[in-house]
């Protein structure tokens, strides 16, 4: 059963835990905050072009993907930095992204435009985009039916991205130079649009099942073996932390009616639940 952590969110998004704090993006009031394990709460960063996927380089340094304006920015106190504009390789918003132990970035893109297009076309594609440490922007993965979230599995130089509007999760390998192998279907999902995703030590993946309302714990054969259900809260993100990593924080949120969101009427939360395995 999850507990509470923190309410009155606008849109939780892009979960993170670093430094015995958990990081979050919050995408409608436009700030990044973190929260420590005495429960005090910090803001990290406002970011006008909304802020989504978060991420830190292997120095400690914090990027957040800009949705809007469509950059990885890189923060410091009170001051934000672009590392790379990713605009000329996304039609749509730019959201969630994995930041690998080598410091490349993998960074998902929208199918359709999440503000106006209200009735996107099912076939709508959109691609996955790699950002190398020195900031060059390349595609490695196109044609997706909306990549999300990302994990990279321990141990392994395999990637998985949520793939949201085909309801699985693909595969791919990575290559020396940060490129990827063609995708496989790790786990399809039948009809359970994933979100956010996470790891734990033994590669299962936490998946947020949005609008099923649930987490979902998929073993490394693509199999269900857990859920968790958050009955009328979308299930956003999750990561595992915590002072032992065996804490699974999960960002959800109510939405009465599909465009709540859109007009900044929907309400987040970030619960929690302590599971068997923790964080790699």
């Amino acid at each position: 059963m999850l507990t509470t952590l923190i309410e009155g969110l606008g849109f939780a998004e892009g979960l993170r835990w670093h430094n015995q704090r958990l990081w979050y993006a919050d995408f409608l009031t436009r700030q990044v905050q973190s929260i420590g394990l005495n429960g005090d709460i910090r803001r990290e960063a406002f970011v006008p072009g909304q802020p989504s996927g978060l991420g830190f380089m292997p120095d400690g340094t914090p990027l957040v993907v800009s949705m809007l304006d469509k950059k990885l920015l890189r923060y410091e106190p009170e001051q934000l930095h672009i590392v790379a504009d990713l605009s000329p390789f996304s039609r749509h918003a730019c959201n969630d992204m994995l930041i690998d132990p080598e410091g490349n970035a993998y960074i998902g893109t929208f199918s359709y435009d999440i503000w106006y297009d209200t009735h996107p076309s099912p076939s709508a594609s959109s691609d996955l985009l790699h950002v190398s440490p020195d900031g060059n922007v390349s595609i490695v993965a196109s044609g997706l039916k909306m990549p999300n979230g990302i994990v990279r599995l321990p141990h392994s130089n395999t990637l998985v991205v949520a793939e949201t509007g085909a309801c699985r999760l693909l595969a791919f390998d990575i290559h020396r130079d940060g490129s990827l192998s063609p995708a496989r279907v790790f786990a399809d999902l039948v009809d359970i649009h994933p979100d956010g995703l996470c790891v734990n030590a033994n590669g299962d993946i936490w998946v947020a099942g949005l609008y099923a309302c649930e987490f979902l714990r998929v073993s490394h054969t693509g199999d269900i073996i857990e859920r968790l259900p958050t009955p009328g809260r979308w299930a956003v993100a999750c990561v595992l932390g915590g002072s032992d990593g065996k804490r699974l924080f999960c960002a959800t949120t109510v939405v009465s009616r599909a465009n709540d969101m859109r007009q900044g009427r929907c309400t987040s939360a970030i619960e929690f639940v302590d599971v068997a395995t923790g964080k790699p």
